[in-house]
């Protein structure tokens, strides 16, 4: 920002003529230099987004996170220029003698930037938010899959089970017990597939 504002003061040959007169420009340079940050944080958040679009993955997520962190400091930076300027703006030696131009060019920086801030602030954190919904849902769905598997593969591990004892029953001395045990294994289990496709657990 210090070279900035020392080229940007040559080339439009503005003269300083105290120190508050300084401190105020450099708040307005600084207000300047976060709101052209905080362009480039609202591109890498479209990014960002666009990249959780095709796929959630854990380094977007943290992209985001990043970036999160970034605009806690950027509104405790802002927030602590803004104090600096109505202190500055309320000192009775030289309040008469301070620019209301520049005073007012300051303020409306200041307050446009930190508004800007808690706009992509709270973007972000629904975004954050929706995307903590979809990996939760997506997990509930897959979880849900796994448990309705389960419960199919059960069906004929608990016949073949029952069947397989060796105790006596209608089938032992059945030629077609086998394909029997087969043919009724696989009809529960078709049945199990028709009331969990209607549940749309598939």
């Amino acid at each position: 920002m210090i070279p900035d504002f020392i080229a940007y003061t040559r080339r439009k040959k503005i003269t300083i003529t105290d120190n508050y007169d300084l401190v105020f420009r450099l708040l307005l340079s600084s207000s300047v230099w976060f709101l052209k940050y905080l362009k480039q944080i609202n591109q890498n958040i479209k990014f960002a987004e666009n990249q959780l679009e095709k796929s959630i993955r854990n380094e977007d997520l943290q992209t985001l996170l990043q970036i999160e962190k970034c605009l806690v400091f950027f509104t405790t930076s802002l927030k602590g220029n803004d104090i600096l300027g109505h202190r500055l703006k309320n000192t009775k030696n030289h309040k008469d003698t301070f620019d209301s131009d520049l005073i007012e060019d300051v303020d409306i920086e200041l307050r446009q930037a930190l508004e800007m801030t808690n706009i992509y602030s709270d973007i972000l954190s629904g975004m954050m938010d929706a995307y903590a919904s979809v990996i939760s849902n997506n997990l509930n769905v897959i979880m849900k899959q796994l448990t309705s598997i389960s419960i199919i593969l059960m069906i004929p591990t608990l016949i073949a089970s029952l069947y397989g004892m060796n105790v006596p029953n209608s089938f032992e001395d059945n030629h077609y017990g086998f394909w029997i045990l087969l043919l009724i294994s696989f009809t529960l289990a078709t049945i199990g597939v028709i009331i969990f496709m209607k549940r749309k657990w598939f």
